[in-house]
């Protein structure tokens, strides 16, 4: 077999810069390196600073993940100094993360993975004309196309209104503290914070769903996705389910099979809303999580290595920029548990939590593209009636922060679930300044390059097998729509992966 070489990208619709290159043989990729090229350095930002700098720094890594940047500083600090939120603060803290979290999977679907399939490589098939209707990108007027996605756009801005009352302003909202949060909610407010929740939830039960959210998330079986899937004919999720059918969705991007939550929407009695582990799919149970176990290895990375060891804990490792390394090819350093490639985003969440629709369909097709936007979708489903209880349980009358105060010497760990997964922080306080600060995001997860054993990341593994026998035009030439698809299914946000 001849092989050859292509470099892919930079990928429309992605925030920050993104390139894959891929090894092929016989119209398929054999091999797949994903570069992250773009350094920031924030890590290396917060060292020196004042402890709670941190908090107006962190959230600036990321316009789409701002909330949960904040999240994982305030617990990291939190932990470093032993404050507990009161139970306001919890729920405020969780209303902000899941209205960014679900706006993000709305934005996924709407702008960046359905458009794919309005394209010209798609030309002929028997849903491509309603598809370009409901999600044509850019298109100009009301009748041009695109209208389900002029329609999520507006309810997503509508939707941001919640963290505009509860945080003051988004991105970058300055209300999340380790204490708690810095905006204290009146009665008046909440209700129209309930408007807002229900208003969004009227737009996904007539467009997204086409019934109600508690249907969708009590779907516990393949065949029960089969019967919803004939009540909800007319819906998006219906039609990206013909789709998905139609182009073998299903056989593209297996992932790793081992999956990782950190757990989402901390609860009053230590608990999660969506609980917290490690899914082996191979063993079909949810093993423990000891992020003891988590380390970055640089190996093929541009950073410098450590002499005593390649890969290192977060609260011993270190960001020092090696541009000339050899053998490196990406900005991203791969992380690792126990020495195992994880998955992380959604699909590990619901995995995790014992989602059983979504444990049916891993279990059939694997972690694939279709399996990955299900599980997003369906989290959707799942917690804007959460948001609901969460807005009814606010006491206007009682406290939403607790005063702290950060000791001179202290180390924290800050754990938390952004939309595209597990996100922490690791940092080190001494004489009242920051010493040592590492992040590992989500897309760091996804998006990693091979470690010291030569192991591949999620992505670059499940690109492997991918065809090459159709293509489609993007900003930097052609890409093969496959490739394209498992790419989106993990949903890269490559600021955040190199911060």
């Amino acid at each position: 077999m001849k092989t050859r070489r292509l470099v892919l990208g930079p990928f429309n619709r992605v925030e920050g810069d993104l390139e894959v290159q891929l090894e092929v043989a016989d119209g398929r990729v054999t091999q797949a390196r994903v570069n992250a090229p773009m350094f920031r350095g924030f890590e290396l930002m917060l060292v020196g600073r004042e402890p709670m700098d941190a908090l107006t720094i962190v959230p600036r890594i990321c316009g789409i993940c701002t909330v949960s940047q904040s999240v994982a500083a305030a617990r990291a600090l939190a932990n470093a100094c032993g404050v507990v939120m009161p139970p306001n603060g919890m729920l405020a803290t969780n209303l902000m993360l899941a209205c960014e979290n679900l706006a993000d999977h709305l934005t996924h679907f709407y702008l960046f993975f359905m458009p794919d399939f309005t394209g010209k490589a798609y030309h002929g098939r028997a849903w491509q004309a309603q598809t370009q209707q409901r999600f044509a990108a850019l298109a100009g007027s009301p009748t041009g196309g695109g209208i389900h996605s002029r329609q999520a756009l507006a309810a997503r801005a509508r939707w941001f209104e919640l963290i505009g009352t509860l945080g003051g302003k988004w991105p970058h909202t300055g209300a999340i503290l380790p204490g708690g949060s810095a905006r204290a909610i009146e009665a008046a407010e909440r209700v129209r914070l309930l408007a807002r929740v229900r208003e969004m939830r009227a737009f996904l039960e007539q467009t997204l769903f086409g019934t109600p959210l508690e249907e969708v998330a009590a779907l516990d079986s393949l065949a029960a996705l089969q019967g919803w899937r004939s009540r909800a004919a007319g819906s998006d999720l219906a039609l990206f389910l013909d789709i998905a059918d139609d182009t073998g969705l299903a056989r593209l991007g297996i992932g790793p099979g081992r999956y990782l939550s950190y757990g989402a929407y901390a609860q009053a009695d230590g608990g999660h809303a969506l609980a917290h582990g490690v899914w082996d799919a191979a063993r079909q149970q949810v093993r423990p999580l000891d992020t003891q176990h988590i380390t970055e290895d640089p190996r093929h990375a541009w950073y410098a290595e450590d002499a005593s060891a390649s890969a290192l804990h977060p609260m011993l490792g270190r960001t020092l920029p090696q541009a000339d390394k050899t053998g490196a090819y990406s900005w991203n350093k791969a992380p690792r548990l126990a020495g195992q490639v994880l998955e992380t985003g959604a699909i590990a969440r619901q995995l995790v939590d014992g989602q059983p629709l979504i444990r049916a369909a891993v279990l059939a097709h694997g972690g694939c593209v279709s399996t990955r936007v299900l599980a997003r979708l369906l989290e959707i489903a799942r917690i804007v009636p959460l948001m609901e209880q969460w807005l009814l349980a606010l006491q206007p009358h009682a406290p939403f922060y607790e005063t702290h105060a950060l000791p001179d010497q202290a180390q924290g760990i800050g754990l938390t679930e952004a939309a595209r997964g597990a996100l922490g922080h690791w940092l080190r306080i001494d004489k009242g300044r920051l010493s040592h600060y590492q992040i590992v995001a989500p897309t760091s997860w996804n998006f990693s390059p091979r470690d010291a054993a030569g192991t591949p990341g999620a992505l670059e593994a499940a690109l492997v097998g991918a065809p090459l026998d159709c293509t489609v035009d993007n900003a930097a030439g052609n890409t093969s729509v496959a490739v394209q698809h498992i790419v989106r299914s993990f949903d890269p946000c490559m600021v955040c992966t190199v911060h």
